[in-house]
């Protein structure tokens, strides 16, 4: 059974930084595509960050310049460095996993931006 396990989060001032990981277990297969999305409270989910099998990345407008996105496909594993925070941010953060058209998803990672 696939598990997605995220790790990081935590609470932070404006301008500060944190890091997100995130890994799969229960599978050898590799992953195609993973990153994050995130929802605050009165919000729809959004995309944060996304990351293919090859490399290819996109980012949400709302993180673009801000957030970085990279993974070992060796390791299954994704993280993100999310610089220059702001309050807008503050949301719960859902890792993500793609294999056969089928996403499996994290717990969720509470991230507060507050001064």
């Amino acid at each position: 059974q696939v598990r997605v396990l995220e790790f990081g989060g935590g609470s932070v001032q404006p301008g500060g930084s944190l890091k997100l990981s995130c890994v799969v277990s229960g599978t050898t297969s590799m992953m195609e595509g993973m990153g994050w999305y995130r929802q605050s409270p009165g919000k729809e989910r959004e995309l944060v960050a996304g990351i293919s099998r090859g490399g290819m990345r996109r980012y949400g407008d709302a993180v673009s310049g801000r957030f970085h996105i990279s993974r070992d496909n060796a390791k299954n594993l994704v993280e993100l460095q999310m610089n220059d925070l702001e309050p807008e941010d503050t949301a719960v953060y859902y890792c993500y996993a793609g294999a056969g058209g089928i996403n499996s998803w994290g717990q969720g990672s509470r991230v507060t931006v507050s001064s």
